[in-house]
């Protein structure tokens, strides 16, 4: 499975930026996981096909909503209310083992991932 993933920019604090991720092959479910400088991975949010469940780390609920189309096997992710503290490379994973839905904030949950996507929010 190759995953593709777009939509990272340069946007000014509480604005909005909209990523988005598809996947070559079958999944059971597709993430997001974003990389400060000088910080480790984090998880952000992901999506179970399956199940139609949703996750978020704390950090981005109510201001992130993760959504898929099952149909062209995508998942989106909208970044509203974006902080500076958001800036980091943002990274799309997905789980062909159906993990997420017992550990979806761990980057051990996930098979294959994509290039990461570049979001500075400035101040």
């Amino acid at each position: 499975v190759q995953l593709q993933a777009s939509g990272g920019g340069l946007v000014e604090a509480g604005g909005s930026l909209r990523l988005s991720c598809a996947a070559s092959g079958r999944t059971v479910g597709m993430g997001w996981f974003r990389q400060a400088p000088g910080e480790e991975r984090e998880f952000v949010a992901a999506f179970h096909w399956i199940r139609g469940s949703t996750y978020y780390a704390e950090f981005v609920k109510g201001r992130f909503t993760i959504s898929g189309d099952k149909a062209k096997n995508t998942v989106a992710l909208q970044m509203n209310s974006l902080k500076p503290e958001d800036t980091a490379v943002y990274f799309c994973a997905a789980d062909a083992r159906g993990r997420i839905g017992y550990y979806s904030t761990r980057a051990s949950s996930y098979d294959y991932w994509g290039q990461g996507t570049l979001v500075t929010v400035s101040s």
